[in-house]
């Protein structure tokens, strides 16, 4: 598996500066990640930086609670497109999800998707605040509406991706639907279970620690060696 290419690697803290996201795109270059995901305010300036380099620029729209009106996601998406945005990871509006009103946002979603200009749309669900029956419709909302990406998480709730979550998904989805899994994802376990369990890309802000973790260990339970190994992960 080479993990790399299933790495967006991530910066969206809200008090990170120039040097912060400069320095994100220099490691995604180094480790060849599948993307780099800033706020909207950084696109421009990561869409310089990877100018050349197969790193693809994402960023969010909607983000994180996602109760923006339509209009103002699908203005967020063209100006990130027009900066340079290559990937747009969107937030739906969890509200009208919850309230039966599937039209709104299956309706809100193709807005944005046709708005975009053919680039790669990714659309949050943040299945930790969903039932798995909401979980499943929104996985056929996705279906229909030919997205490229279901994603799990923003990372700002009260939790990110889980293998349930993810194999529920797998299990509804079409060939075409792709899983993104974010938030929460810090270790090598965590990581290789969510894509064992159907996740093709992985939102993390711990890029660079699961590439240079060990992959062995010769510790046993205890693990007293010292090592930079799986066994020492949090």
């Amino acid at each position: 598996m080479e993990l790399n290419s299933y790495i967006d690697h991530t910066n969206l803290k809200k008090d990170s500066v120039p040097e912060d996201i400069e320095k994100l795109c220099e490691e995604a270059i180094k480790y060849h990640f599948a993307s780099v995901c800033v706020y909207p305010y950084y696109v421009k300036a990561v869409a310089d930086y990877l100018k050349g380099t197969n790193v693809e620029v994402c960023t969010v729209v909607g983000f994180p609670n996602g109760m923006n009106t339509t209009n103002t996601k699908v203005y967020e998406a063209i100006e990130a497109v027009d900066n340079g945005a290559t990937e747009i990871d969107m937030v739906i509006n969890i509200g009208a999800l919850k309230a039966g009103e599937y039209d709104y946002v299956k309706n809100e979603i193709e807005e944005v998707r046709d708005s975009i200009g053919g680039k790669t749309l990714k659309v949050i669900i943040e299945t930790c605040l969903l039932t798995d029956e909401e979980i499943i419709k929104m996985t056929e909302i996705c279906n229909d509406t030919f997205v490229n990406f279901i994603k799990t998480s923003t990372g700002f709730d009260k939790e990110g991706a889980t293998v349930h979550a993810v194999e529920l998904i797998n299990k509804h989805k079409n060939e075409v639907l792709e899983i993104k899994a974010s938030g929460g994802i810090r270790d090598i376990k965590t990581c290789e279970a969510l894509i064992n369990a159907g996740a093709t890309r992985i939102g993390t802000s711990s890029g660079v620690k699961l590439m240079t973790v060990s992959d062995e260990c010769d510790c046993d339970d205890a693990c007293k060696c010292g090592k930079k190994c799986k066994c020492h992960e949090e």
